[in-house]
């Protein structure tokens, strides 16, 4: 999800790596930050811990999906990112890099540079530099049994929240051209996108990230103005396109200072394509900001009043470098409890509000980005609850990141429904040169620095698949 799309704000702990069964999204609760109170849900059997069950689970490990390659590079670097000594030097080779320092540290033209960076970071987060790779990575992530991809273009704007600085990723246009009357970062943006789109199969998701059209856009979107028109029509086309190929479209979330403009903008296109009771279009929340539960709100009250779908993909939050530290929660248990209270009220359909006292809850299509197994399994299981329970809920699938939480992918995909259909889970896979992808892969590996005992847990698991298949090998 890029951004992905499901970070913590600080280190968290995975208690197994088997999926656990959860019930903590289950029963009566009022969260202080929506204030909603939520029914008690049926019981649902749970198919990993209670045998006879109506849907059977896999016995095999979540990793055994994994081709070899795959899996000896992504132990390689768990291991890194599994240990602070290894990991803090690297994310501050990283970081230097993003900083443009002449020819010789550029690392799309330093050839060694960037076949070193290739073959570790970039090979394991990232989908590929040209368009014949990542169709390559695409057939990889789909033969393994996941639904799909969620594809995004790496080019963005990062904006420091201290210096108040902005840098425009790997950008080629000059400044006069970003006040020309057509604007080429616009039109640079609006090619590398609509590129990205011809690479989605049916099904599949599109995430774009609006700060990478360059310094008119974000000028816009921090200042509270219209976006040029230059930056709606491409954005439309866009759209357009997702729609003919039967995709849809998650509009990444970015910092904290950009986001009104990208709300405001997403809502106009799920106005125009969120119709006939099916989301196209999906709004990202970040559920670390602590605003964010009333934005929600009042973004379903438009849904509700204007007669379209709502489409929701909520993240934890990925820029606790840059965006405001007032702005995000106090800890990490306070940023999962929103973040719980939330699919909550979506799947129970009763949210600060809504779908109380006869006020209508608005048609919703939730889209769980996270790497928290926990969370993931809790909703599956509320949801199946309710579907069999005959109660009213909404639409619910999950995404994880490319190179990161694999246990969380493969093991939801083990938790079949009564008709034995898995749920769907999705892979986001960001591609771009080196030089787009530096300030993602910082923040991936910053992921790791702030989740240790989460990185470890999939270490573990990695080298057990490991010793498995050695095992296989020999006996």
């Amino acid at each position: 999800m890029s951004n992905l799309l499901c970070r913590s704000p600080v280190s968290h702990r995975a208690k197994s790596s088997v999926i656990p069964r959860t019930s903590f999204l289950l029963g009566s609760v009022r969260h202080a930050s929506t204030g909603t109170t939520f029914e008690k849900a049926p019981s649902i059997s749970s198919s990993i811990t209670q045998p006879g069950a109506a849907a059977k689970t896999s016995t095999a490990p979540a990793h055994a999906v994994l081709p070899t390659k795959t899996l000896l590079r992504s132990l390689l670097v768990t291991t890194v990112s599994s240990h602070r000594a290894l990991l803090v030097p690297c994310l501050s080779i990283l970081s230097f890099l993003t900083k443009p320092r002449g020819v010789l540290l550029d690392v799309d033209r330093n050839p060694l540079i960037h076949w070193f960076l290739k073959k570790s970071f970039y090979d394991h987060f990232c989908a590929g530099e040209r368009e014949s790779q990542v169709r390559d990575t695409i057939g990889q992530i789909k033969s393994t049994g996941l639904r799909g991809v969620i594809l995004t273009y790496a080019r963005e704007t990062v904006q420091d929240s201290s210096t108040n600085q902005t840098k425009f990723a790997n950008n080629q246009t000059s400044q006069k051209d970003a006040g020309a009357q057509s604007c080429e970062y616009i039109q640079a943006w609006r090619e590398g996108v609509l590129k990205t789109v011809d690479m989605l199969g049916e099904g599949d998701f599109l995430a774009p990230k609006l700060t990478g059209a360059g310094p008119k856009v974000t000028q816009a979107f921090s200042s509270g103005q219209p976006v040029p028109a230059q930056m709606f029509e491409a954005l439309d086309e866009i759209c357009q396109r997702v729609v003919e190929k039967n995709a849809r479209l998650l509009m990444d979330a970015e910092q904290h200072s950009f986001l009104g403009g990208i709300h405001h903008l997403t809502l106009d296109m799920m106005r125009k394509y969120n119709r006939n009771g099916k989301a196209v279009v999906y709004n990202t929340y970040q559920a670390y900001l602590k605003g964010t539960p009333n934005t929600i709100a009042s973004h379903m009250q438009i849904a509700e009043q204007e007669g379209f779908t709502f489409g929701l993909k909520l993240v934890r939050g990925a820029y606790m470098s840059s965006d405001p530290r007032p702005l995000i929660h106090d800890t990490k248990q306070d940023t999962d409890n929103a973040y719980n209270a939330i699919v909550r009220g979506v799947l129970q359909q009763r949210y600060q509000g809504f779908g109380e006292n006869g006020r209508r809850f608005p048609t919703t299509d939730l889209f769980l980005a996270t790497h928290n197994i926990e969370s993931a399994v809790a909703a599956h299981e509320l949801h199946q609850a309710r579907v069999q329970a005959g109660l009213p809920t909404g639409r619910v699938e999950f995404g994880q990141l490319m190179g990161m939480a694999d246990g969380v992918s493969f093991g939801l995909l083990q938790l079949k429904d009564q008709n034995g259909v898995a749920p769907g889970v999705y892979k986001c896979l960001t591609w771009g040169s080196m030089g787009e992808c530096l300030g993602y892969l910082v923040r991936r590996a910053a992921e790791n620095r702030d989740a240790v005992s989460r990185t470890k847990t999939e270490h573990l698991a990695l080298k057990a698949e490991v010793r498995r298949r050695i095992r296989a090998w020999f006996w």
